[in-house]
């Protein structure tokens, strides 16, 4: 059964089908509703790809994240695709992993696809070369691109952000303003927004005019016992700290259970502020400070800014947000002048 078995029998031209089937509203009331109707009898369902080529979308927007079991990006991708929802459009999700020849053919997967957009869900998306970035830039030649949390600069490519810099040197700030000397930046990688993150970091001792060890400055990935593990092993040769400020939520809590396994009080003899501000915070004792990096905003103005940019609206390259600091157990300190 096809649209030339539906137009034989509502009698009416295959043209005029189709533009039932777009919404195209030349077509007289009474003729779509017989056409309708005719469908509905036949149980005729419209081959959505070739609707797609008729209207030239698919209403569907394609999603890349590096690991969707990653709790930041998991949380990501439910607001990104109820958004999108509240405006009929469908999502295809891939998960590319970390590896970039794995981005570039999932890139090419969607493209094939004919999705209207594609949205890059992480930092990790942006590389240091310009090189490894050319196939977002490609891409953007041919759809809209919008990267979420990450800054690539390219015609056709949008990007909404927390801005980590700011928020990572507000809190380091505020602690070296109140004394404290032996602070801890535990990071997991670099990506755009680890780089940012370390940055503001190191911002704020320098214009304290304070010198930073190296050993102040951690990048590792690993598990919540295994970032225990490391520290234990840190205070075994002697190296404690005051305040540990971290890169996200797990990387905290693994800090607070290096200090529950080695009786370290918290707030009192360590303070632990975290990122994200993810439910994981809520799930310790004491429950974690945390940066809010306004995540479920963030993605609400991605999909903003796509729907702009299928409209021919005037949007911004980059959207830059301000973090806000959800406090709770783990810290002491009075937050109001920083935050």
């Amino acid at each position: 059964m096809n649209i030339y078995d539906v137009s034989r029998q509502a009698g009416v031209s295959i043209a005029t089908v189709s533009r039932v089937l777009n919404g195209n509203a030349k077509v007289s009331e009474a003729t779509r509703q017989k056409v309708l109707k005719v469908m509905e009898e036949m149980g005729y369902t419209p081959n959505v790809f070739a609707r797609g080529l008729g209207l030239n979308t698919m209403q569907t927007v394609g999603i890349m994240c590096a690991d969707s079991s990653d709790s930041y990006l998991a949380t990501a991708i439910y607001y990104l695709e109820q958004e999108l929802r509240n405006y009929d459009y469908d999502v295809l999700l891939c998960c590319t992993g970390y590896e970039w020849e794995n981005r570039k053919k999932y890139m090419e997967l969607l493209l094939s696809k004919r999705v209207d957009a594609v949205i890059l869900a992480g930092s990790n998306f942006v590389e240091q070369t310009r090189e490894k970035n050319r196939y977002i830039a490609e891409a953007a030649e041919k759809i809209p691109v919008v990267v979420l949390n990450g800054y690539l600069e390219a015609e056709n490519v949008y990007c909404a952000l927390c801005d980590d810099a700011d928020a990572l040197y507000r809190v380091t700030k505020t602690y070296l303003n109140a004394g404290k000397r032996d602070i801890l930046f535990l990071g997991r990688s670099l990506s755009y927004s680890g780089v940012r993150k370390r940055s503001g970091f190191l911002q704020a001792y320098e214009e304290m005019g304070l010198k930073c060890r190296k050993n102040q400055i951690i990048i590792q990935d690993g598990t919540i016992d295994e970032i225990r593990d490391l520290l234990i092993g840190r205070a075994k040769q002697g190296i404690r700290e005051e305040v540990i400020v971290t890169a996200d939520d797990e990387l905290a809590i693994g800090a607070v259970k290096y200090a529950k396994s080695l009786g370290i009080q918290i707030p009192g003899d360590l303070e632990v502020v975290g990122y994200n501000n993810s439910k994981l915070g809520l799930c310790c004792e004491p429950e974690l400070t945390s940066v809010d990096n306004k995540l479920e905003y963030s993605c609400m103005n991605v999909v903003n800014v796509l729907m702009k940019v299928f409209h021919h609206g005037r949007v911004p390259a980059r959207t830059m947000i301000s973090a806000d600091l959800a406090v709770r157990g783990t810290t002491s300190i009075n937050f109001l002048g920083g935050f």
